[in-house]
C-alpha cells in the first residue's frame, strides 16, 4: 500500500476500501454478466458446481489470507515489545550511571533524557510517516557512548556498576537496531500479489453463479467483497506497525521519562 494510505484516519481508509473494491467488484459483475455469461450453456447442474468452486477457493484463499493476517499481527505485536524493551533498557542504563561519580554522573543521565525526549518528539512522528532518524539518534548515543568508555572505574565496587551500565547499554542499542529495522518492515509485494491475485479469483468465480436477478447477484457480490475489503484493511493497517495513526505507542518511553527520568531531576 503507499504511504499516503497510512496517513489517513483508520476509519476514512476503511470506508474508502470497502467502497473501492465493492465498485470494482460491481464493474466486473456488470461486464461479465453482458459480455461473457450469454456465451455459455446454462443447465440445472451449473450452479451447484459453481458454488463447490466458490466453496474451495474460499476455504484456501481464507486460509492463505488468514495465515498472512497471523503473521501481520504478530510482526505488530513484536514491533510493540521492541519498544517496550527499549524503554525499559534506558529506564535500567538511567539507573546504574546514577553510581558514577559527579558531574559524569549528571552528563550521562542527561543524554539519556535527550535521547527519550528526542525519540517521543522527534523520531515517532518521522516514523509514523515511513521515515527513520538514526543519525540524529545515533549521534545523541554516541556521545554517551564516548563518556561511558572513557570512564575507569577506580574501585572494584565503580568496576561491578560499570560493567552492569555496560551491559545496559549494550542491550539498548541491540533493541535500538531491531526497532530501526522493523520501521522498515512489510509484507514483501510477492505476498501482496498472492493477496489480491486471490482476491480478484474468489470474486470472480461467484460473477459465474446463474442468478436471474440482477439485484439479488449484486448483493450477493457486494456481501462477498466488503467482506474481503474488511480482511484486507486489517492487513494494512497492521503491516506496517510504526506507520500512520494505527501505529505503535511511544508511551512507553514517556512512562520512562515521567517515572524514571523526571522524578530523578
Amino acid at each position: 500500500m503507499p504511504i499516503w494510505a497510512y496517513s489517513m484516519p483508520p476509519l476514512l481508509l476503511a470506508v474508502i476500501m470497502i467502497v473501492l473494491i465493492d465498485l470494482i467488484s460491481l464493474a466486473g459483475l456488470f461486464i461479465t454478466r453482458r459480455f461473457l455469461l450469454p456465451h455459455f450453456h446454462y443447465h440445472d447442474g451449473v450452479n451447484d458446481a459453481v458454488s463447490g468452486t466458490v466453496q474451495a477457493i474460499g476455504v484456501f484463499y481464507g486460509i492463505t489470507v488468514g495465515l498472512i493476517a497471523v503473521g501481520v499481527w504478530n510482526t505488530y505485536s513484536n514491533a510493540g515489545d521492541l519498544v517496550s524493551r527499549e524503554a525499559s533498557a534506558i529506564g535500567a542504563l538511567y539507573n546504574d550511571v546514577g553510581g558514577y561519580p559527579s558531574p559524569l554522573r549528571e552528563e550521562l543521565r542527561q543524554d539519556l533524557r535527550n535521547y527519550t525526549v528526542f525519540l517521543i518528539d522527534v523520531a515517532w512522528p518521522e516514523q509514523r510517516h515511513g521515515q527513520s532518524s538514526s543519525f540524529a539518534g545515533a549521534k545523541i548515543l554516541e556521545e554517551f557512548q564516548n563518556k561511558l568508555y572513557n570512564f575507569e572505574p577506580a574501585t572494584p565496587g565503580k568496576v561491578a556498576i560499570h560493567q552492569e551500565a555496560l551491559s545496559a547499554y549494550n542491550k539498548l542499542l541491540e533493541y535500538r537496531r531491531l526497532r530501526i529495522d522493523a520501521v522498515g518492515g512489510a509484507l514483501s509485494g510477492l505476498m501482496w500479489s498472492v493477496i489480491w491475485v486471490g482476491a480478484v479469483i474468489s470474486i470472480g468465480v461467484a460473477y459465474l453463479y446463474r442468478i436471474e436477478d440482477v439485484k439479488l447477484h449484486s448483493l450477493l457480490i457486494l456481501l462477498m467483497s466488503g467482506f474481503l475489503a474488511i480482511v484486507l484493511f486489517m492487513i494494512v493497517v497492521n503491516d506496517k506497525p510504526f506507520y500512520g495513526a494505527v501505529s505503535v505507542s511511544s508511551d512507553p518511553y514517556k512512562l520512562i521519562l515521567d517515572r524514571v527520568i523526571n522524578v530523578s531531576h
